[in-house]
């Protein structure tokens, strides 16, 4: 099953783009992770079409990933297929007259971010620092200081459960504060539409700068992390609930609490994915147990955990 189902991908996704037990650890900005059994990196939506209803017909588990700012993979890696929108799916295609941008799922924001303000458009400059792919941002909305992905995304071009590709308007995406209509309903974006409008270079590459330089110097950005640990709880800040429940610098083997910014848990020393998810569950525990708020995670988590419970 296994030799067959290799010798179908490959007729989909060329062998140089094609990795067998590939460590998820050099896939993910933890560096944590064991073997995924396949990972294969589209140029196309045809590719990623193609490969999604492979699965499907050979029963083949798979799951589709960014540059993985925000995933925690297992020790035992992931049984079935990875597909990585990354690199190789990150075309970004500018519209100069409608100050209009058109980019693949797997461009970084850091990149598109450059690529408008070289075309002098403001409007997503608040995107600049955030660490991860355009996929990610436009399926939890991502957001950072004064904006957010429900700013400036007009349209979405996304692949549903059943294959099929969808094109859907702004009024349809139910962007909300780190959710999508992508995230209800497990569709996979494909490509997507900003709109943004014409500013001073000058004041856009500065007002990127101002961002970047808040986020180093509040942030773990020299530390191996997942971005944000834990989603924002209504009426209050994750990080300062962690550190006034005493947590700032817990550890737990490699996994620590920052202790520049308690609401990342930063892989310290070679932490491995049991290590992270202990740390993550016990500050859960601790600030719920103090504060009586219970904190979710904002990271994914892939494959199989001991001791999961968040």
């Amino acid at each position: 099953m296994e030799e067959q189902f290799y010798e179908k991908l490959i007729l989909i996704i060329p062998k140089e783009r094609v990795r067998l037990k590939e460590r998820m650890e050099y896939h993910t900005s933890l560096h944590i992770g064991g073997e995924a059994d396949y990972l294969v990196m589209p140029t196309s939506v045809e590719e990623v079409k193609e490969v999604v209803a492979l699965c499907k017909r050979m029963n083949m588990p798979y799951y589709i990933m960014g540059n993985g700012s925000n995933l925690l993979v297992s020790d035992s890696g992931y049984r079935g297929l990875i597909v990585k929108l990354g690199e190789d799916y990150s075309q970004i295609v500018v519209n100069e007259e409608k100050h209009l941008i058109t980019a693949q799922a797997g461009v970084l924001l850091s990149k598109l971010a450059s690529v408008a303000a070289k075309h002098s458009l403001t409007g997503f400059e608040f995107a600049s620092g955030i660490p991860g792919t355009l996929g990610g941002a436009v399926t939890m909305n991502a957001g950072a200081y004064d904006g957010e992905m429900k700013q400036c995304l007009t349209l979405a071009r996304v692949l549903d459960e059943e294959g099929n590709v969808l094109e859907l308007s702004y009024d349809k995406l139910e962007l909300g504060y780190r959710t999508s209509i992508l995230q209800k309903k497990n569709y996979v974006l494909l490509e997507a539409e900003i709109q943004l409008s014409i500013g001073d270079q000058q004041a856009i590459y500065q007002k990127m700068n101002d961002l970047n330089s808040q986020r180093r110097e509040k942030q773990p950005l020299d530390q191996y992390s997942a971005g944000s640990t834990f989603k924002r709880p209504q009426g209050y800040f994750a990080g300062k609930l962690i550190h006034d429940a005493g947590l700032r610098g817990y550890q737990v083997g490699g996994a620590a609490v920052s202790e520049k910014h308690c609401g990342f848990v930063i892989n310290k020393d070679r932490a491995t994915a049991e290590e992270f998810i202990t740390v993550v569950n016990d500050v859960i525990r601790i600030v719920e147990e103090k504060f009586g708020v219970r904190l979710e995670p904002e990271v994914k988590f892939l494959g199989e955990f001991h001791n999961i419970v968040v």
